[in-house]
């Protein structure tokens, strides 16, 4: 069912906002008004990666009056191949920063406001207060929940997008919804997953034109929150298989059980962004890539496991290194190819995984055995910079 229209419309429109917007005004269910009330809104995206960067380039194009960004990584030449606000020349610079000044190359009526510090509790009712809408394409759960809670407590709808090698999914939620089916993220996962069981697209990839299509569909939802038409995907989850080239729509129902909000919390604590045994095993267990290094060079006999998938290891791999994957670690499968009668040191790509498969070897009677914290990004930067990293 159709909402009220989100935004007041504006005055008026100057004659270059004409001209500029004049594809959307002579379709009937925009028009004046609506146009009017998307230079009116206040949108705010969080993250300006994978889904941040189509939905800015959009929501610009559209006419959105004012932008905000928050954004505190800087670009990595490994986001080019789908953040496409970025450029090569941007790469090393603040992610905030290169957005910026792409939006004010395709609308210069757009006025532009970064929030480059790392969003928190601590932060985010005072990010989140001016703002009429807020778009959320992070990729980590303790963002999601802080998003989610920030939005309730200050009853802003946003639109949620979410993408994992060839799926993508998008929804709304707003709990104050004027038509009284409100809901939240926590009606649609209560719970965040385990920590280490649902990987990141660091970890498990995600093709890059997924972004388009996800965060098209986006500003798609955001557009029609701001001008009052159509039937918003608030109560809808709608998934996308890039394979298939299907669409489906779940329903959402309020959850009676699901936790209610009323203040933020500490939401790393609460999402686990790695478990308590994972840390409790890494705790005196961990070393460098360069202390690696040099108990390669003394020649000492030790068993290095890499614990990351096949793929990985052929994209680059710490000479020396036998690929066993950590879920065959963690499930038992594994353990009788690990040998007892040497040191065991244990690596993926950043530590995470290597710290989960630490903990398991730890139960299963390898007290001595090690990660290195880093894994093959830190022997790539401290070690080895010839290698590639991904």
């Amino acid at each position: 069912m159709a909402l009220p229209p989100l935004v007041e419309p504006a005055a008026e429109l100057t004659k270059e906002e004409v001209q500029r917007y004049s594809r959307h005004l002579i379709i009937p269910d925009v028009g004046m008004a609506g146009q009017k009330r998307l230079k009116n809104a206040k949108v705010l995206v969080v993250g300006a990666g994978g889904l941040g960067s189509p939905a800015l380039l959009y929501l610009a194009a559209a006419g959105v009056g004012t932008l905000g960004i928050v954004e505190f990584d800087v670009v990595d030449e490994s986001n080019l191949q789908r953040q496409v606000i970025h450029f090569q020349s941007d790469v090393g610079r603040p992610k905030a920063e290169s957005a910026r000044d792409k939006i004010t190359e395709i609308n210069p009526f757009v006025q532009v406001n970064l929030h480059q510090g790392r969003l928190d509790s601590s932060n985010v009712l005072d990010v989140f207060r001016d703002y009429d809408l807020i778009l959320d394409g992070t990729d980590n759960f303790a963002t999601r929940y802080l998003v989610n809670d920030a939005a309730v407590l200050l009853g802003k709808p946003y639109v949620w997008g979410s993408i994992f090698r060839f799926e993508g999914q998008a929804s709304v939620f707003w709990e104050d919804a004027p038509n009284g089916q409100g809901l939240n993220y926590r009606d649609l996962y209560p719970e965040p997953p385990p920590p280490g069981m649902v990987p990141s697209c660091a970890e498990g990839g995600v093709l890059g034109v997924l972004c388009a299509s996800i965060g098209s569909i986006m500003v798609n939802e955001a557009i029609k929150l701001i001008t009052g038409i159509g039937e918003p995907l608030l109560g809808r989850l709608m998934v996308y298989d890039a394979l298939e080239m299907s669409y489906r729509t779940i329903r959402i129902r309020k959850d009676p059980n699901a936790t209610k909000v009323t203040e933020l919390i500490d939401y790393d604590a609460f999402c686990g962004v790695v478990s308590d045994e994972a840390q409790e095993a890494a705790a005196g267990h961990t070393i460098t890539a360069t202390e690696l290094k040099e108990m390669m060079d003394a020649g000492k006999d030790f068993a290095l496991i890499d614990v990351r998938e096949q793929n990985e290891y052929e994209i680059v791999s710490i000479p020396g290194a036998v690929l066993i994957p950590k879920d065959r670690i963690l499930s038992g499968e594994a353990l009788a190819e690990i040998p007892q009668d040497r040191p065991v040191v244990l690596h993926c790509k950043s530590g995470a995984r290597s710290a989960d498969a630490l903990a398991a070897l730890h139960r299963a009677g390898f007290r001595d055995a090690v990660h290195v914290g880093g894994g093959v990004l830190a022997w790539a930067k401290q070690v080895d910079p010839s290698l590639p990293t991904y």
